[in-house]
C-alpha cells in the first residue's frame, strides 16, 4: 500500500496541544465576557444555501465562498457569522425577544490567498445586538467597552479602539457634492495608513475623477487628529450645513460621552475619521481596534452600526450593531510578536496517579475521589519504569505526581510529588486534593496573554 505523506493544507491552522490549551483559554475568556454583559450563545450551520449567503454578497465574495453541489442543491460554507445571523434572526423573529444579544464563536471559511496571518479557515469571535425597528444609541457604545473588557481580561493593555461614524463621512461626501461616488471614496480613504496620503489623492483624482479641490479637503478632512475633545471641537465646524453630517456627529458625541461612563479609559478609546470599514452595509458608529506596539498587523476587532443586513430576508426592520474578533489571525499575531504567556498552564490533567505497585484499586479509588473534588486527573496505568512515567508527567506538564506505592497503599495515603519544585510529601487523599486546588486555583487567574 502506497503511504499518503501527512500534510496541513495550505490556509488552515492545526495547533500543538499546548498551544490548543491557549486558544481553549482564549475562547473561554470571551465567552466569560460575553455573558456578563447579557448576551447569549449562538450556533448556527457551517453549510448554508449559497442563495442564503450571496443575497448581501456577491463580488469579491462569490469569488472567495467555497461552494459546492450536493444532489440538486446549491451549498456554501459560511464566509462569515453575521450573515447567517441576519437569515436567522428573519427566521425566527416570532420566537426571539428584542433587543436580540447573542454571541457566536465559530469557524468561517474563505478561498482567498493565504498569507501571513490570513487563514482560510479561521475562527471568528462575535457579538451583535439586533433591534425590532429601532435600537438605541447606547448600544454602540457598549460595544467597544465590551471590547476593552475583553482584551485587558486576556492580558492585552497597550491598545486602542478607533471610532468613527459613517454619516459624518457621508454627510461630508454631501457637502463636496460626491455623494455617489462616496462608498468608492471611503474604500480608499481606508486605505490611508498602509499607502499614505498622496496615493490615496491620486487615487480620488486619477481614478474616482475627483477635482484636486475636493480631493485635497477630503485629505485635510481626514487629517483631522488629536484628542477625543480636540476632534470633536473640529468636527463641530462643519455642523449647520448637513443634517447627516449634524446627526453623525451628535451620535459620536453621545458614543464618547458613554464610553467614559462605561469605565474605557481614554487612552483606549480614539475619534479616528479614517476608519470607515470597506463594508457598505455599516450605517452609523464604526470601529477598529489596533495594537498599540504592533500597527503593523492592523484591525484585531471590528465592526459597527447596520439598518438594513436583513433586507433581504425580511422586510421587517431589524437594525443591529456588532463587533467581531478575528480568533484565528489574533492568537497567530500574538505568538508571532511573543506575547503568549508560556507560564500558563496548558497541561490537561492537575494530576498524574502514577501507580507502582501491582494492586490498582487504590489508584483507582484516588483518582475517583480527586475527580469527585473537581480536580482533572489521569491514571498512567502502563507497565513502564519509574523514571519513564516521571518523564511522562514532565512533557504532559501536570503540576503534581500522586505516587502510590506498596507503603502509600497500606497506609491509604499519596506521595504527592511538585513537579515545578520537586518536593514530595506524604498525605490523606484528602489533603492532597486540598493542595492540589489550592494551585489549580492561583493558575486560573493567569491571562493567555503576556505584554
Amino acid at each position: 500500500m502506497e503511504r499518503i505523506k501527512p500534510h496541513t493544507l495550505s490556509g488552515f491552522m492545526e495547533l500543538l496541544p499546548g498551544e490548543q490549551a491557549m486558544m481553549d483559554k482564549i475562547m473561554d475568556t470571551i465567552r466569560r465576557v460575553y455573558g456578563l454583559y447579557g448576551f447569549t450563545a449562538l450556533d448556527t450551520p457551517l453549510i448554508e444555501s449559497a442563495g442564503v449567503l450571496l443575497a448581501k454578497g456577491g463580488g469579491e465574495t462569490e469569488k472567495q465562498i467555497y461552494r459546492f453541489s450536493k444532489g440538486d442543491s446549491d451549498l456554501a460554507l459560511r464566509f462569515d457569522l453575521t450573515v447567517p445571523l441576519a437569515k436567522y434572526v428573519a427566521l425566527h423573529y416570532a420566537e426571539l425577544t428584542f433587543p436580540f444579544r447573542r454571541y457566536q464563536i465559530g469557524k468561517v471559511y474563505r478561498g482567498e490567498r493565504p498569507q501571513r496571518g490570513r487563514f482560510r479557515e479561521f475562527y471568528q469571535a462575535d457579538i451583535d445586538v439586533i433591534g425590532d425597528g429601532s435600537l438605541d444609541i447606547m448600544n454602540e457604545a457598549e460595544i467597544p467597552s465590551i471590547i476593552y473588557r475583553v482584551f485587558t481580561e486576556l492580558g492585552l493593555q497597550r491598545f486602542v479602539i478607533r471610532v468613527n461614524n459613517r454619516k459624518i463621512l457621508n454627510g461630508f461626501y454631501d457637502l463636496l457634492g460626491l455623494s455617489d461616488k462616496a462608498g468608492d471614496i471611503m474604500r480608499t480613504v481606508d486605505k490611508l495608513e498602509k499607502i499614505g496620503p498622496e496615493k490615496v489623492g491620486a487615487i480620488l483624482r486619477d481614478d474616482l475623477g475627483i477635482a484636486p479641490e475636493s480631493a485635497g479637503k477630503i485629505l485635510e478632512f481626514m487629517a483631522i487628529r488629536g484628542g477625543n475633545d480636540s476632534v470633536l471641537a473640529r468636527l463641530g465646524e462643519y455642523t449647520g450645513r448637513n443634517d447627516l453630517f449634524d446627526k453623525g456627529y451628535g451620535e459620536l458625541r453621545t458614543v464618547v460621552e458613554y464610553l467614559k461612563d462605561f469605565g474605557v479609559p481614554e487612552d483606549h478609546f480614539a475619534v479616528d475619521l479614517t476608519i470607515a470599514r470597506g463594508l457598505d452595509y455599516y450605517t452609523g458608529t464604526v470601529y477598529e481596534t489596533q495594537m498599540t506596539d504592533h500597527p503593523e498587523v492592523g484591525s484585531i476587532c471590528s465592526g459597527g452600526r447596520y439598518d438594513d443586513l436583513a433586507g433581504f430576508y425580511t422586510d421587517k426592520a431589524l437594525p443591529g450593531v456588532g463587533i467581531s474578533i478575528g480568533l484565528t489571525r489574533l492568537f497567530f499575531i500574538l505568538s508571532d510578536c511573543g506575547l503568549l504567556d508560556r507560564e500558563l498552564p496548558t497541561a490537561p490533567a492537575d494530576v498524574l496517579i502514577l501507580p507502582m505497585a501491582e494492586d490498582r484499586a487504590f489508584a483507582v479509588e484516588t483518582a475517583t475521589a480527586f475527580r469527585a473534588a473537581g480536580i482533572r486527573t489521569q491514571i498512567y496505568s502502563e507497565n513502564r519504569k519509574f523514571k519513564a512515567k516521571l518523564t511522562y508527567a514532565n512533557r504532559l506538564g501536570a503540576p503534581f505526581a500522586a505516587i502510590l506505592g506498596d507503603d502509600e497503599i497500606q497506609r491509604r495515603m499519596v506521595s504527592l510529588k511538585d513537579m515545578k519544585t520537586g518536593t514530595q510529601e506524604l498525605l490523606t487523599v484528602e489533603d492532597a486534593a486540598e493542595t492540589i486546588r489550592a494551585r489549580v486555583a492561583l493558575s486560573r487567574g493567569i491571562a493567555p496573554i503576556k505584554e
